[in-house]
């Protein structure tokens, strides 16, 4: 997959088919949407493409920061896994934003990334002050003789998959529900970065990771989850907080790695959440925070055991 990250490395596109949209997540509606862009270029001997923005437009805008569901590189990564041919990964600048809807499809979608055909969301929204709906671009299709594909609602349960739901349950700390909109396990990733030391201390050494202030994040507490260290997967546990029993410490991620003896300061480790234990608290004594430290342990163990990720 080729990726482009400017407009300016943007030249000599071959024709191509794109789907439209923010893709944070790229949950399983986003996901719907690449599936058929991909057979729809397959069809026509045509490039697939994504078309996307580094940065989201309502943050851009002054509005609240939206924070990212998945990292940038996650992004592509997941996208070229999918099989995308071009990935257009833009800022979006002013340039961009003050683009009336016809001359964001014309110029942009149409002249810069050499369009035959589109696909979009039902509710995709494009160029100044959000004015181009599905139905202005069905109208330019049908003016300019390129074709127009929008897809309907995708619900799952009856619920609208969308980057907004989704973000709602990693805050709510619902992570076990995550998966089955995204198709795949919530996660931070990150360098492992020196703490306090006071897990080793109590028998339970952590990796700390810090929490990206981009990034959506679960609510404080204690989460089952498995750590991916070098392409490898290990069961594990993990606090996020600020540890109120002996501190106030900057909120962060601290991952026990059960069977796990590798120094990992200074590498990278990705943490998936499967599922919420408890809130988090404050205990009167770090011996009660150890004793229910040894609990939620037990607890998580036979969770992984169930699944046969722990011996």
């Amino acid at each position: 997959m080729k990726v482009y990250r400017s407009l300016e490395e943007v030249n000599n596109i071959e024709p191509t088919v794109i789907a439209l949209g923010n893709f944070d997540g790229v949950h399983k509606g986003h996901q719907e949407l690449i599936r058929r862009t991909l057979l729809t270029a397959k069809a026509a001997g045509l490039k697939s493409a994504v078309f996307t923005f580094s940065t989201h437009p309502r943050s851009v805008m002054g509005k609240e920061a939206v924070k990212n569901i998945i990292y940038e590189d996650e992004k592509a990564r997941i996208i070229e896994d999918l099989g995308i041919d071009y990935l257009f990964d833009i800022p979006f600048t002013d340039d961009v934003r003050t683009l009336s809807p016809e001359s964001y499809i014309m110029d942009l979608i149409v002249g810069k990334f050499n369009m035959k055909e589109v696909y979009c969301g039902f509710n995709h929204r494009f160029g100044f002050k959000a004015a181009g709906t599905p139905e202005v671009l069905m109208k330019l299709g049908i003016e300019h003789g390129f074709g127009v594909h929008v897809l309907e609602p995708y619900t799952i349960d009856g619920n609208l998959v969308s980057s907004t739901f989704i973000r709602g349950l990693i805050e709510e700390g619902k992570v076990d529900l995550v998966t089955k909109y995204m198709g795949r396990n919530y996660s931070v990733e990150g360098e492992v970065v020196v703490g306090n030391r006071l897990g080793k201390k109590i028998g339970f050494p952590t990796s700390n990771l810090n929490l990206d202030d981009n990034m959506v994040a679960p609510p404080n507490g204690v989460y089952i989850t498995q750590s991916f260290y070098e392409g490898v997967c290990y069961p594990s546990i993990t606090n996020v907080g600020n540890k109120p029993t002996i501190g106030e410490y900057n909120r962060n991620v601290e991952t026990h790695i059960f069977n796990f003896d590798k120094e990992l300061y200074g590498k990278v480790i990705r943490v998936e959440f499967l599922q919420k234990l408890r809130d988090e608290k404050k205990f009167e004594s770090v011996e009660a925070l150890s004793k229910e430290i040894m609990e939620n342990c037990i607890t998580a163990k036979v969770y992984h055991r169930e699944r046969g990720s722990l011996k």
